[in-house]
């Protein structure tokens, strides 16, 4: 997963609180194949690894925050650290793989 430009998100704009240590933030949209899939890894990765939670935000319902975020299609995942900041971005449905590799570029 490459790296994002630094952006903050809360529990505001999330709906759900961050994760102690980090937070897997999945944008997807209804009729999005990919995202079932995206959503059962991140799930499973959350499950996996102590402190960490899975959000998944409906990208058709928070178009302010999709436009924020220069989201263009779904899935995309964000990898935020502890504070909230987005530390890596992808599109598409990740590897478990990959998504573990970019956790441990985060947490600290």
């Amino acid at each position: 997963m490459p790296e994002a430009a630094t952006d903050r998100l809360g529990p505001a704009e999330l709906g759900a609180a961050l994760g102690e240590r980090a937070t897997l933030v999945q944008f997807s949209t209804a009729f999005c194949a990919p995202c079932r899939t995206t959503r059962r890894v991140l799930a499973e990765v959350a499950a996996m690894v102590e402190g960490v939670a899975h959000i998944e935000i409906d990208a058709e319902s928070h178009l302010d925050l999709v436009r924020r975020l220069g989201v263009v299609r779904t899935p995309t995942v964000l990898v935020l650290d502890a504070a909230g900041n987005v530390r890596r971005r992808a599109t598409g449905a990740p590897r478990k793989a990959d998504v573990i590799a970019a956790l441990g570029a985060v947490i600290d």
